[in-house]
């Protein structure tokens, strides 16, 4: 059974952003922390010509899956049904459309539980995401790695927007930035997210994403 999701952006109302919603993690202390320093479009390229497109999407995307749960997993007690009554990221606010097309509001949690049960469904299913040798991939495999990388995209979108600060006082902030950094070269490299989709987040994009000088990389130590 298949789910979407759509967002709806909220009316401006011409106030000024509350302090409370200013990006802090654009701020140069935090856009400087990062725990790697090769090249991510390196890391993400198709490695060779003998090594198959679909295998290689698949192979990273459930990579991803696994990455982005577990950095959710560090805030989840912060992203509650009271602190999170909605999924939201800058000034969007997430729905989410069942297989009969009812539009519901959730809160960020029933959100994002909804998004890893299904995409742990898909990551699982061995007629779409075949491990064994010889199985080929069904037609539809493209678009639907296409609709979990929005879905991702949109809980990494979440984290920063709702709990960076919980994240900075976890001091994981290193490790968000990076992972955030690699998921969108990777999907920027197979054009697997409308441009449309993450535009609410370029602003941070471009700075993750544009190689820091060797003197400026400030990394994470690991306790």
């Amino acid at each position: 059974m298949c789910t979407c999701f759509k967002k709806s952006k909220t009316k401006p109302n011409g106030k000024k952003v509350p302090a409370e919603e200013k990006k802090h993690y654009m701020e140069p202390e935090y856009t400087k922390v990062r725990v790697m320093d090769f090249d991510l479009k390196d890391l993400v390229a198709l490695p060779t010509k003998e090594i198959d497109l679909n295998e290689w999407l698949a192979s990273n995307t459930t990579t991803f899956f696994n990455l982005i749960n577990l950095q959710y997993s560090t805030i989840s007690e912060f992203c509650t049904g009271d602190t999170c009554q909605a999924m939201t990221a800058c000034n969007t606010i997430y729905y989410w459309y069942d297989e009969r097309g009812k539009k519901t509001k959730c809160t960020a949690p029933q959100y994002v539980d909804l998004v890893m049960t299904f995409v742990q469904k898909l990551v699982t299913d061995e007629d779409i995401f075949p491990t064994k040798y010889g199985k080929d991939f069904p037609n539809s495999f493209e678009s639907l790695v296409k609709k979990v990388c929005r879905y991702l995209f949109h809980v990494l979108a979440h984290i920063y927007w709702a709990h960076f600060k919980e994240t900075v006082a976890l001091e994981l902030q290193g490790h968000l930035n990076t992972l955030y950094a690699h998921f969108i070269v990777f999907v920027r490299e197979f054009n697997l997210v409308e441009p449309k989709e993450t535009c609410i987040m370029d602003d941070l994009s471009e700075v993750l994403c544009a190689p820091l000088p060797p003197h400026t990389h400030n990394h994470v130590t690991e306790r």
